[in-house]
């Protein structure tokens, strides 16, 4: 039985947020030196409901490593308007 790899990309907000020191921040200036922007310092939350579809593709999957003989799928993509709930074809 073959199967497939399914791919969606996906669009979401998240909350990042860390504990950190006093001595890792200027309090009195607003600095945040390393924590300007999130990194892997941060633990992440997805906020429920947030997240969107925009793209999905699927090609044939072989477990097997490097196996060029297969099949690929990845010129013909579909995806999706999830305000309108409809699918929408594409191949090129």
């Amino acid at each position: 039985m073959k199967k497939y790899k399914i791919t969606h990309k996906i669009t979401a907000d998240f909350i990042a947020e860390a504990i950190v020191n006093e001595d890792e921040i200027d309090s009195n200036i607003n600095d945040l030196k390393e924590y300007k922007k999130p990194n892997s310092k941060f633990d992440y939350t997805m906020l429920k409901g947030s997240e969107s579809v925009t793209q999905t593709t699927y090609e044939e999957y072989d477990q097997k490593p490097n196996n060029s003989d297969k099949e690929r799928i990845s010129n013909k993509w579909f995806t999706t308007n999830t305000s309108y709930n409809y699918w929408l074809w594409y191949s090129s």
